[in-house]
C-alpha cells in the first residue's frame, strides 16, 4: 500500500465502498448457505477438502471422485486450513471469498489515484471495479478459489506498471498457485513488462509462467487424473489439432463460432462497463485478451456467461487498464472521461449485475423457511463418522466427513472421478453406504435409481420435507 501522510475523503469513501461491498456480500451468502442455498458443486466440494486436509487427511474429495489439488492446482486454498481448527461454520469460506473479490478494488484505488492525480477519482476507479457484473456474480456463485485472483492479478499489474517489483513477483506467485490456466493472464502480463517496463523481468515472468503451466498439466494433474487436460472436450472443432486444422483451412467456420450462441454479447457485457475508453491506449487492457478470447473460444457455456467465475480475472485488467488510458488523457478532459466512464458502470451494473436495486434478481434464501429445520431435526441423526449420501443441496451441510456422496452417487455414477463423463455404472462404495438423506419427493431418474436401493435402508426419520433412511443390517436382511 502506497504511503500516505493523511486519509483523504476520496481514501474513506474507497475504503467505505470496499467495506460496504464486503459487508453485503458477506451477508448475503452467508445466508444463503445458512439456508441451504448452495450445493455440492461447487461448495460442498471444497469445504469437504479443506475439512480432510484440517484434519490431516489427504483431500479426496468423495463428492466429486478426485483429489482437491488434483481436480485443479489450487494451491491457495492451503492457507485457509488453519481456518478449520478456529472456525466450525460452514459458512467460513463464504467470510473468506467476500472479502477477498471486495479486496480486489484495493489495487485499482492504489493505481488510480496516483494515475490519475485525484483520491476522488480513484475512489470512482473503485466504483467501476465493484460495479463489474462480473465481480458480483462470482461472489454470488458457490465457492470457487478464482475469487482471489481479482486481488492476486490487480496487484500483479499494479506492481508491474508502478515498477514495485516486489510486490510485482509476490503477486504473480500468489496468482499461479491459484489454478493452473492462470498464465494465460501472466504470460501476456510478462510480456507487457518486457516491452513497457524491464525487459529481463518481464522474460523471466513468461518463462516462469509457462514452465509453472507445464509442469502443472503434464506432471501435477496427470498424476491424479491420468491425463494431462480434462478439459479438451471444452476445445471446438474436435481438439486442438481440429482447431488449427479448421482455423487454417476454414477460418470462416471459426469466425462463425466466435460469432455464436451470445459470445459478442459476453464480450460486450465485460467491456462495456468502463465505456470502451481504453481503445486510446489499449496496452494493458490487452493483457486480458487471451482469456477473453479462450473464453469465447470454448464450448463450455459458462466460460462466456458473465455470471459464472470465468470472467473474474480479467475484470482487474479492464479496470486498471482503462485507468492507465484515462492517465494519458489531457487533465482537462479528464474528470469528464472518469464520469463517463463511472455513468456506463452504473448503467451496465443496472442493466446485468445481481446488485440491489439493480434490474437483476437475485434469488432470496432465508434460514427460516420450515425446511431448514426440518434438515436439521435429521441432519442430527447421523453420526459425525457415518458413511452417507445426500441430495446435492443437502451436500453443502454434510461436506465435513471423509465420506460423503452427492445422490445418486455412488449408486449410479454422476459427474464422478477422473472422467467425469463416465456415467451409470454402480461404484463399489454403494454397499458400504449407511445412512442417505432425500427429499421426501424424489422425482424422475433420481426416484428410479433409489427405488433400486431401498430394498436394503429402512426410514429412521422423516419430517415434511425429507427423509432419513438407514441401512438395514446385513444379519436383520438374513434373518428376514
Amino acid at each position: 500500500m502506497p504511503r500516505h501522510h493523511k486519509i483523504s475523503i476520496g481514501a474513506i469513501v474507497a475504503y467505505a465502498l470496499v467495506a460496504i461491498y464486503a459487508a453485503y456480500f458477506v451477508t448475503l451468502t452467508v445466508r444463503t448457505q445458512l439456508a441451504m442455498g448452495t450445493s455440492a458443486f461447487d461448495f460442498g466440494l471444497y469445504d469437504q477438502g479443506i475439512w480432510l486436509m484440517s484434519q490431516g487427511k489427504t483431500p479426496f474429495v468423495t463428492l466429486m471422485g478426485r483429489n482437491l489439488l488434483g481436480d485443479h492446482s489450487s494451491f491457495v486454498l492451503l492457507p485457509l486450513v488453519p481456518l478449520y481448527w478456529v472456525f466450525s461454520s460452514t459458512a467460513t469460506l463464504f467470510v473468506v471469498q467476500s472479502i477477498v473479490i471486495a479486496a480486489g478494488a484495493l489495487p485499482v484505488f492504489w493505481y488510480s489515484r496516483k494515475a490519475l492525480q485525484s483520491e476522488i477519482l480513484g475512489a470512482a476507479m473503485v466504483a467501476v471495479y465493484l460495479l463489474h457484473p462480473a465481480v458480483s456474480f462470482t461472489a454470488l456463485e458457490n465457492f470457487h478459489p478464482d475469487a482471489f485472483l481479482g486481488l492476486f492479478v490487480g496487484m500483479a499489474l499494479y506492481g508491474a506498471i508502478e515498477r514495485k517489483w516486489r510486490i510485482y513477483f509476490v503477486f504473480v506467485v500468489l496468482a499461479m498457485l491459484v489454478k493452473e490456466d492462470v498464465a494465460l493472464v501472466i504470460v501476456p502480463l510478462g510480456i507487457w513488462v518486457a516491452l513497457h517496463r524491464d525487459a529481463k523481468r518481464g522474460v523471466a515472468t513468461v518463462v516462469a509462467a509457462l514452465a509453472a503451466m507445464a509442469f502443472l498439466f503434464l506432471v501435477w494433474m496427470k498424476h491424479f487424473t491420468g491425463v494431462a487436460f480434462r478439459n479438451s472436450w471444452r476445445i471446438p472443432f474436435g481438439g486442438p489439432w481440429g482447431l488449427l486444422k479448421t482455423t487454417l483451412r476454414r477460418p470462416w467456420e471459426l469466425v462463425a463460432h466466435l460469432a455464436s450462441d451470445g459470445r459478442p454479447t459476453y464480450l460486450f457485457q465485460m467491456l462495456a462497463p468502463v465505456g470502451f475508453v481504453f481503445v486510446t491506449a489499449p496496452s494493458v487492457v490487452a493483457i486480458g485478451g487471451v482469456v477473453l478470447f479462450t473464453n469465447i473460444l470454448s464450448t463450455f457455456w459458462y466460460q462466456y456467461n458473465i455470471e459464472y467465475h470465468y470472467s473474474l480475472v480479467v475484470v482487474p485488467v479492464i479496470v486498471i487498464g482503462t485507468a492507465y488510458a484515462l492517465s494519458r488523457a489531457r487533465e482537462q478532459s479528464r474528470r469528464l472521461l472518469v464520469a463517463l466512464v463511472l455513468g456506463s458502470s452504473l448503467l451496465a451494473a443496472f442493466v446485468w449485475s445481481p446488485l440491489p436495486g439493480a434490474r437483476t434478481a437475485v434469488q432470496v434464501w432465508h434460514t427460516d423457511h420450515p425446511a431448514v429445520p426440518a434438515f436439521h431435526e435429521l441432519g442430527a441423526l447421523i453420526p459425525a463418522d457415518a458413511k452417507i449420501s445426500v441430495y446435492h443441496q443437502l451436500a453443502g451441510q454434510l461436506a465435513r466427513r471423509q465420506y460423503v456422496y452427492s445422490f445418486p452417487n455412488p449408486f449410479v455414477r454422476s459427474l464422478y472421478g477422473p472422467d467425469v463423463f463416465a456415467k451409470g455404472d454402480r461404484l463399489p462404495e454403494a454397499d458400504t453406504i449407511e445412512y442417505v438423506m432425500l427429499p421426501r419427493e424424489l422425482l424422475g431418474e433420481p426416484g428410479a435409481i433409489w427405488e433400486a436401493e431401498r430394498d436394503d435402508f429402512v426410514v429412521l426419520a422423516e419430517n415434511d420435507f425429507w427423509v432419513l433412511y438407514q441401512r438395514v443390517p446385513v444379519s436383520a436382511n438374513v434373518a428376514g
